[in-house]
This record gives C-alpha cells, structure tokens and sequence, in this order.
C-alpha cells in the first residue's frame, strides 16, 4: 500500500491545540504520527488522502496557532518499527502496566495489558484512554457486560476484561483496528470479548451494564441515543476523547434529554473523561427502530 507523509511545521501552539489537531487528522483516515524538532508527521494511506478536507480543517484553527505542511509519497515502511521507537511502558494508577511484547513483564502490578498497536490508537499514552482506564480500576466491573465503542486497539475492553467482565463487545469502524483487536485479544487470554467491525449500527441488541466510549463529541453527540437504548436502568456509561468545556456541556445536555445524567469527570491536560448514569427505570427492551 502506497503511503503519503505529510510534515506540519507548527508555530505559536499550545499542547492541547496540536493534540486537537491531531485528533481531527486522525478522523481524515490519518492513522500514524511521529513528533518533530518543529511540529509532527502524519501519514495516511495515498487512496484515502483528501487535501481539500485538510486545508478546510487548517482554516478552522485558532489565530495564534499557525500550521504549515509539505507532501511526499513514501515507499513501505516497517510501521511496527515505527511503533517500538515510540511505545514505553505505562502505569496506571499504580495498579496496571500496558507494555508492548517487546517490552519485559513487570509481574509485581495487579493487572498487565499487553498492546501491539501497529497503526491503531490506543496504546494508553493519549490523556483520553489514561482516563478511561483510571475510572474502570476504580469501577466495580466484575461480573458485568461491558460495550467498548471505537476500540482502537481494545485496550479499554482487555483491561474490563481483566477485572472481571462477563462478556466485553469491542467495536470499531477501521479494518486496521479490528485486526489489531483480535490479535491483543489472543495476546492478553482474554476470552470475554467478542469483536465487531462497523459502527453504531453493529452493536448486539442487548443490554449492558457500562458503556465505554473514547471517540470524539461529534460522534459521541450522533450515537448518544443508540447507547440509551441498550444501557441497562442505572447502567454507567464513560465517555472521552473530547474537550472539557463547551464539548462537555454539549454532551452532557444531549444525555441528559435521554435521561442520562452526568455525574462527574476527570481532566488532564484540558483533555477529559465523563462519568454518567442510566436515570430512568425501564425495561430491557432494545430499540430496534434506533439501531
């Protein structure tokens, strides 16, 4: 597969700015980046490139962050070594240590994960999936179904999985992350989680007691209403991979139309994950008609 690198030289950012434009890129198919001296790297797939859709998403940004870029094709790469010179090891909450099969096991922490990334996201780095695996250690997820939304490399649904979750469905709309999925499935033991390619409209008609969803607002805003339809009475649902301020607000106004009540959050880095809870006592039914 033919691959495009595009160089960003930025000038006068802040941290979470560039994090933002990141994430946006990520959303134009962009599906590996590499910091510079003077910015960072993307790279997408040539067939999937769209410049216009880059040099609209350049004008939406703020006065004081100016964004440059220059364009070349590049030949193959061995992306996971792209992947080793940029993966540490993690630890969260002093209890769970993310490492990649190159890295050595570390036996004396409650819980391992263990994550190849290749070119998916989710390697527990990002302030967003940090967060979200923060507030599953301190859930109490034994014994519960578990719906993991945009899994990138099912991180999130591993751990679950790991502190005892009865059954973890992992969905994610790229190929490339499905793939990923399935195999640090294979990698952790895990038996409990069921993989799904698709979006919204892929998630099993039942219910479950937490919802795990790291995306972005839009998305997040587009797919509130499928999630109040298959979240049990009182189940939880945690959402990430957005803003705190305005996005939150959105968010929180959105649920709380379906009755689901935001109850608190966690910030890093302006970066933030949102607790809510499932408000209303009604019966397991799934919507069909929403799905």
């Amino acid at each position: 597969m033919d691959y495009s690198e595009l160089t960003f030289v930025c000038v006068g950012e802040e941290g979470w700015q560039r994090d933002l434009f990141i994430n946006d890129l990520a959303a134009l198919g962009f599906d590996t980046f590499e910091d510079t001296a003077l910015g960072f790297k993307a790279y997408i797939a040539s067939a999937s490139l769209d410049l216009v859709a880059v040099e609209n998403l350049l004008l939406t940004l703020p006065e004081n962050f100016h964004v440059s870029y220059s364009r070349q094709e590049i030949s193959p790469r061995n992306w996971n070594a792209v992947w080793e010179s940029n993966f540490e090891p993690i630890i969260i909450d002093k209890r769970c240590y993310v490492r990649a099969t190159f890295h050595e096991p570390e036996p004396d922490f409650e819980y391992e994960v263990i994550i190849d990334p290749k070119m998916a996201f989710g390697t527990g780095h990002h302030q967003t999936t940090s967060l979200m695996m923060e507030y599953l250690l301190e859930s109490s997820v034994a014994g519960k179904r578990v719906l993991d939304m945009g899994c990138g490399t099912g991180i999130l649904a591993i751990l679950a999985a790991k502190i005892g979750a009865e059954r973890v469905v992992a969905i994610d709309y790229d190929p490339v992350c499905y793939e990923s999925v399935k195999e640090n499935v294979e990698l952790n033991q895990v038996s409990v989680i069921e993989v799904l390619c698709g979006s919204k409209e892929v998630i099993p008609h039942e219910p479950y007691d937490l919802i795990l969803a790291n995306i972005n607002r839009n998305i997040l805003l587009d797919q509130l209403e499928v999630y109040s339809a298959v979240l049990k009475p009182h189940g939880q649902l945690f959402l990430s991979g957005f803003y705190d301020g305005d996005d939150l607000n959105q968010l929180a106004e959105a649920a709380n139309k379906l009755n689901i009540i935001f109850s608190e959050k966690k910030v890093k880095d302006n970066w933030v994950a949102a607790k809510f809870e499932q408000n209303h006592k009604r019966k397991n039914i799934i919507c069909a008609s929403i799905l």
